[in-house]
């Protein structure tokens, strides 16, 4: 039975979420809150909340646990040219947390193959935004001839990332996006971004499967480390374009 947490209740151990053969593998816990106190503890864990609206805060912890390790995001060659377009057109930027929360909105309202409707309601952007103005979560956004038209958000401790969403209004641009991310990502040496569950899309771009326990302990030997900086734009696409040469 998943456990019901009250406000001061602490999550159980990941172990203990639901395995393969129940309806529901990786769920936890759940509860009625989403305050940042909990959204934090919950990453430090290697838990992440997904719910739809009109449900209790449902916390997951799945095993096995989507990741991209950052020396292995693949760059196919039509990717290759547009980050070259992109890094010789004035008219491309790349953003960081220029306007987090409208990125929010702007993923809440992308389509997802399968799905209807979207957990992000405005609930999450609360609780995330929170996060956000402690330097917690940040967003990368592509940016074309002044207009938004594609970006990211996640959550950041330490040496870690932990991806939450992505939109693109036109080809390529959260692509170009994560492709910055990981550039900034490489810099400063992390190696690792959480993306919760297995989709094509990412396996195309270079995320795999990991078991749970490895993820949890990669997770506890990193979130403790020193903060990276938030500050880059579109010249880091350059050691994207220079690897995959």
């Amino acid at each position: 039975m998943v456990p019901w947490l009250g406000p001061d209740d602490p999550f159980p151990p990941v172990e203990r979420a639901l395995g393969a053969a129940s309806g529901a593998p990786g769920l936890l816990a759940a509860s009625a809150d989403l305050l940042p106190s909990r959204l934090i503890d919950a990453y430090r864990r290697g838990i992440f909340p997904w719910y739809s609206d009109g449900q209790p805060v449902l916390w997951w912890s799945p095993d096995p646990r989507m990741i991209l390790r950052t020396g292995e995001f693949k760059v196919s060659p039509s990717l290759k040219k547009t980050l070259k377009r992109v890094l010789r057109d004035d008219a491309w930027e790349i953003r960081v947390d220029h306007d987090f929360a409208s990125v929010m909105r702007a993923c809440a309202l992308a389509p997802r193959h399968g799905q209807r409707g979207t957990w992000i309601t405005a609930d999450v952007v609360e609780a995330y935004t929170s996060l956000h103005r402690t330097g917690d979560a940040h967003s990368i956004e592509t940016w074309h001839e002044g207009r938004r038209v594609g970006g990211l958000y996640g959550v950041s401790f330490g040496q870690m990332f932990f991806g939450e969403s992505m939109f693109a209004d036109v080809t390529d641009a959260s692509k170009i996006a994560l492709s910055a991310l990981v550039a900034h990502l490489r810099r400063h040496e992390i190696e690792m971004i959480d993306c919760q569950q297995n989709t094509s899309h990412l396996a195309s771009l270079g995320g795999r499967e990991i078991a749970r326990k490895a993820f949890v302990a990669h997770v506890r030997a990193s979130v403790d480390a020193p903060s990276i900086p938030w500050r880059f734009d579109k010249t880091v696409l350059t050691d994207i374009v220079t690897r995959a040469a």
